[in-house]
């Protein structure tokens, strides 16, 4: 083993423009000095700069400030110290003969030849074994390019090359570079460099590799380092560019007045008191505004259909929010219904009471007549609007009479023709009883003022809903504000809270403590406070008729109130549910959609809605029936005001409200009052009512129906995305955030599903995946095509449940479609940084300049600083030609006289297909691969558009059997990792993304490594402390010490059979024939590439019979793919490569990053 060099004493002379090495990509520890590696791999150590020597060539010793040991750095793992010492001890020597030979300018050797470090030539050297390790290796001389001319000319000279330029050459395989590139200078010295030599394969301190001539470095911890080891530099992995480079109206009033203005507002005075009952009514009116003006702004910020609430909260904030809300809303209109019946039934049952007539008993009359009024209003309804809206006149006009009959019986009383300041001095304050409270009175009268909706919910039937709802609506509010103000402190001036009903309690005697409002009056109500009376503003309910100057008018107004309320209540309920169920947002309810008559009437939503009122008017208790509705009226308004702050909020260019009078903060002020007032009424059934929203949320949600209404919660998702990806795009890239975003080249993302349901399952919720699709031929046909295929493919994508995007893109061939992908892809930091291939499985059939194109992708990739996988499967990848199947493919959406034809990035033979049978012209589009979450595994016919159905044949049926594997759960099995090069850790990370996800997490992760036999067991201890450092579990480690043995004599004899038809036989031809040939087809292999290579090509071949023998049975095997150096490669020889590295296995990922660190032991 060549001896590693050591550090000089601290006293030794430097050489000015000397640079030091960077640091290497292992560590080991000696006894009181930590050691950093430093690269094994000829260029990286290149890229420190500098000139590479001949190892015979070098100059060496102490003198020259050549360390004879590792420089200092931290490391966990031991060596063995006693061959490492003679190691250095035979260093001493070997300087020493190096160092004469290179005075006596006998170590000049052209090309890179070296001499061993005896000095003597290698047949002449004393050890087989010390020649053998000599051959086809470099010892790596830094020089700063800044240096005096003369130590430049001097080392020149040493090295047996010129001077000037670069001086590159390749030894044995090809793979090991001698170049001249940029210095790396270390921090310290104070401006004085150290002076390193380092044989870049026979010392395995440095970039030890497992044998072979090869600039990749296998996997260190120190490439993951943020900063350099103590006392030396910072490891870099040789880049990617190092590696693959060349070398170089009325309605509300109506319902707003119901049955709360004359049988309840006067008990709510009576508890609460003149200026608190003026406050709830406040209260009230705010929120009512508030909506007002927000279900204005909405109404006019676009044409209203049918479906009142549900269509203006639905259209604003999607159908999530209205499916959710719709229901409800809906179902509150119909209890609404209850709660005016029994109003209307309460007062009938009280005068009947007058004339002493009682059918059962006051509750179950309640029942009796309740249900007989709403099947008469039932009637009504289902006679049609026209019926409806003509009662609803004739009800208003009985409604304003009965109110002018209680204004004019205020100013009627017994003994005086006004109200009394005493009454209304004593009523001003609460007087709560019965366990009452402020919010529960609130709670009570509130319904009283959710009519305002009830012009909204007729929104399909209004001549200009437009224009009608923010009138009518916002005038209502103010008239019915206005009226419920008056008659509260008119009823409250007016009556007392107790009194007997008996006009003749009068006092008697002179009473000397006369402080109640009746006393005061000459009345003598002190029974009352004994005994509970039946009059005044605390227990009858009926005090607007006896204020009134005409009790039987108010009766009229009662029934008018009552009656006009719950008929529009009872209209609205299935209008909502109607329009509800057309958008088939439950398609449960499909059936209630269906529409009878010329105005499309909901006769089964009718049904539905009387079943649903007739069941709440048995419970016929008024004060039981209304808080159950309030909360949902509110939870409606709450997101009606929502909706409004959502749209402002989301800067939508269609939120154009033609209403300006309103404003989104106080839109959220409302929605905030709303949820507040629920709790305030009943903080349980508030609680209900939200979990109910939310569970319809998420169904709705789940259920994802196909509606697209423009709402603001796409709007505002927009606008969150773009203001995300703006914000992005300011943060600098960090490892520990580095995510797989991959643009997989799939064409019509149907074709492939193996392919993007892998890549899938280590994208979904982590990284961006795109599906490119390159479409060629006439650019008038193929623009019509990808119009088409945009929206078409990405709805199979969702439907798929594939988080993915798909990307068409004209151009002449399928390469430059991929650069235009790679290069414009994505937005912002949302851009692939993976290009994901299919393996082109038919390239021994195919056109070669298709080969050639396909090979020449992944150099466009890297020159991007792309990574690259190629996916391969041994049974294809591509199922285009089965896509005429109806039960394969049932999921695909066709559009009308097209087929589609495509090319995988496996690319077919053929290059243009007629695509269009009505248009005759062709185009061709290109897919890769895709995942199809629901294609069958069991459809095996093949059907012809006509004639009979036949079976498909054993490699189809096959084929369809791999294309879905990869959708279904893996079993207790492996995944088998061959990280035998350092790439960045992309190799490692994607099969940890893949056990991270279900159809994965049973299978374990064996990681498979290059290594030499005599370092069997610290390869493996240095592996495990590095995927322990990255926190990545593994089931085991497997150190090979036999990559460097020859392959079979069979399968060398099969490769050079199947890369005979591409081979040029250059010198079987003449110079001027030869040279035309390799112009003409510059994928020929060339002899002189072939011989130079042919370690290279060794080592695929003989991973290939390693694979075969300890992965065969994996799931899946994730493995280094080789790089091929741009210019010197050929397309046909990097194509066998792959062809021979990965042919007959298990589905297999070949990775390889773009050398820049993805996984990180840094927290």
């Amino acid at each position: 083993m060549e001896p590693g060099p050591t550090a000089p004493s601290p006293g030794a002379p430097r050489l000015a423009g000397v640079v030091e090495t960077p640091l290497a990509a292992a560590e080991v520890d000696l006894p009181g000095t930590a050691v950093p590696s430093v690269p094994e791999d000829a260029a990286a150590a290149s890229r420190g700069g500098g000139r590479l020597l001949g190892e015979g060539a070098a100059a060496a010793g102490d003198g020259l400030g050549r360390p004879l040991g590792p420089t200092p750095s931290q490391s966990r793992f031991q060596v063995d110290l006693v061959s490492e010492n003679a190691g250095r001890a035979a260093a001493a020597a070997a300087a020493a003969a190096a160092a004469a030979a290179a005075a006596a300018g006998a170590g000049a050797e052209a090309g890179g030849k070296e001499i061993p470090a005896d000095g003597k030539t290698s047949g002449e050297s004393g050890s087989a074994k010390a020649s053998e390790e000599a051959k086809g290796r470099f010892r790596v001389n830094f020089v700063d390019p800044a240096a005096s001319s003369s130590a430049d000319d001097s080392l020149s000279d040493a090295a047996g090359v010129g001077g000037d330029g670069p001086n590159v050459s390749f030894q044995n395989g090809g793979d090991t570079v001698l170049s001249e590139g940029s210095s790396l200078h270390s921090g310290g010295g104070s401006g004085h460099h150290q002076h390193y030599y380092y044989d870049t394969h026979t010392n395995t301190y440095y970039l030890r590799t497992f044998g072979h001539n090869t600039m990749d470095a296998v996997p260190r911890i120190d490439h993951y380092r943020h900063t350099a080891a103590q006392l030396g530099e910072k490891l870099l992995r040789p880049s990617l560019a190092e590696l693959h480079d060349e070398l170089e109206k009325v309605r509300c009033m109506l319902n707003i007045w119901g049955v709360m203005l004359f049988i309840r507002l006067s008990w709510i005075v009576g508890q609460a008191g003149i200026g608190l009952s003026v406050l709830v009514i406040t209260m009230a009116t705010v929120v009512t505004t508030i909506t007002g003006l927000s279900t204005s702004a909405i109404a006019t910020n676009g044409f209203v259909r049918g479906g009142g609430a549900y269509y203006l909260i639905s259209r604003s904030l999607g159908p999530e929010f209205g499916g959710a809300i719709g229901l409800i809303f809906a179902f509150a209109n119909a209890v609404a219904v209850a709660m005016y019946v029994v109003g209307f039934a309460e007062t009938v049952v009280e005068l009947l009471k007058e004339h002493s007539i009682l059918m059962i008993d006051e509750i179950n009359d309640i029942r009796i007549i309740g249900a007989i009024t709403v099947v008469i209003l039932l009637g009504i309804s289902v006679a049609g609007m026209e019926w409806e809206a003509k009662a609803q006149i004739v009800l208003l006009v009985i409604l304003l009479l009965a109110i002018a009959d209680f204004v004019i019986g205020t100013f009627i009383s017994l003994e005086s023709k006004k109200p009394k300041a005493e009454i209304f001095n004593e009523n001003f304050g609460p007087d709560f009883r019965d366990e009452e409270t402020f919010f529960s009175v609130f709670a009570i009268f509130f319904p009283a003022a959710t009519g305002i909706l009830a012009g909204a919910n007729i929104s399909g039937d209004l001549a200009d809903p437009q224009s009608a709802i923010p009138k009518g609506t916002l005038l209502a509010i103010l008239i019915t504000t206005v009226v419920y103000i008056g008659i509260a402190v008119s009823v409250g001036s007016c009556v007392v809270r107790d009194a007997t009903g008996n006009i003749n309690d009068t006092i008697v005697t002179e009473l000397t403590n006369c402080t109640s409002a009746a006393c005061k009056l000459n009345f003598d109500f002190s029974s009352c406070e004994i005994n509970s009376c039946s009059y005044g503003l605390m227990n009858n309910f009926q005090v607007m008729s006896m204020v009134s100057g005409f009790a039987p008018l108010i009766s009229a107004g009662i029934f008018s109130a009552t009656l006009s309320s719950a008929l529009a209540s009872l209209v609205s309920a299935p209008k909502i549910f109607q329009a509800l169920c057309k958008d088939n947002i439950y398609p449960a309810f499909q059936m209630f959609a269906k529409g009878y008559g010329k105005n499309n009437e909901p006769l089964r939503g009718y049904i539905l809605t009387f079943l649903i009122a007739l069941g709440f008017i048995l419970i016929a208790e008024l004060n039981v029936i209304a808080p159950i509705i309030s909360n949902f009226f509110l939870a409606s308004y709450a997101l009606i005001n929502f909706s409004v702050f959502h749209a402002s909020l989301a800067k939508s260019p269609g939120w154009r409200p033609a209403f300006k009078y309103y404003n989104m903060w106080i839109s959220l002020l409302g929605a905030i009052l709303c949820c507040i007032v629920m709790f305030v009424i009943n903080w349980w059934a508030a609680l209900l009512t939200y979990v109910i929203v939310l569970g319809l949320y998420i169904y709705v949600t789940y259920k994802k129906p196909d509606v697209n209404w423009g709402s603001s919660t796409q709007a505002l998702t927009y606008l969150n995305a773009l203001q995300h990806s703006i914000r992005l795009s300011g943060v600098e890239d960090h490892v520990k955030n580095f995510r797989p975003q991959c643009l997989v080249m799939t064409g019509s993302p149907n074709s492939r599903p193996a392919l993007l349901h892998l890549v899938h399952d280590f994208t979904k919720n982590v990284g961006l995946m795109i599906c490119g699709h390159v479409h060629m031929g006439p650019r008038r046909q193929a623009m019509k095509e990808m119009s088409i295929d945009q929206a078409k493919y990405q709805r199979w994508l969702i439907k798929n449940k594939m988080k993915a995007f798909y990307a068409p893109v004209h151009a002449d061939d399928l390469r430059e479609g991929a650069q235009y992908l790679m290069q414009a892809a994505g937005l912002g930091r949302m851009k692939p940084n993976t290009l994901v291939l299919g393996f082109k499985k038919d390239w021994l059939q195919a056109d070669m300049r298709e080969v050639d194109m396909y090979i020449n992708l992944f150099h466009d990739a890297f020159d991007i600083q792309y990574g690259v996988v190629v996916i391969r499967l041994k049974e294809g990848l591509d199922i285009s030609h089965l896509q005429g199947q109806e039960e394969l493919l049932s999921s695909q959406e066709k559009s009308p006289g097209a087929k589609d034809v495509v090319l995988n990035v496996e690319y077919s033979k053929k290059s243009d297909l007629d695509t269009s049978k009505t248009s005759g012209e062709k185009s061709v589009t290109h897919k890769d691969e895709e995942e199809d979450g629901k294609t069958p595994t069991q459809p095996l016919l093949k059907k012809e558009s006509k004639g009979p159905i036949a079976p498909l044949n054993v490699a189809d049926q096959k084929l369809l059997e791999a294309s879905t594997q990869f959708q279904k759960k893996q079993g207790k099995n492996t995944i088998d990792v061959w990280w035998l090069f350092d790439d960045g850790g992309l190799t490692l990370l994607i099969p940890y993304l893949l056990t991270t996800k279900k159809k994965w997490k049973d299978c374990k992760i064996r990681v498979f490594i290059g290594g030499k036999i005599n370092r069997i067991d610290h390869d493996r201890r240095a592996m495990a402390t590095l995927l322990s450092k990255f926190r990545i579990d593994f089931s085991d480690i497997m150190v090979l010490g036999d990559i460097n043995t020859k392959p079979k004599k069979e399968n060398i004899v099969a490769f050079d059979e199947m890369i005979e038809p591409y081979r040029l036989h250059e010198d079987d031809k003449e110079q001027d024939i030869a040279d035309k040939m390799k112009e003409d087809e510059p994928w020929r292999i060339t002899d002189n590439e072939l011989e130079l290579y042919k370690t290279k090509t060794y080592r695929q071949i003989r991973l290939n019979e390693l694979l075969k023998e300890h992965s065969s049975t994996a799931n899946i095997i994730v493995m280094s793919l080789p790089v091929a150096r741009k210019g010197a490669v050929s397309s046909a020889l990097y194509m066998a490569w792959l062809e021979a590295l990965s042919k007959d296995l298990p589905p297999i990922l070949l990775v390889r990053g773009n050398h820049q660190s993805v996984l990180t032991f840094y927290s």
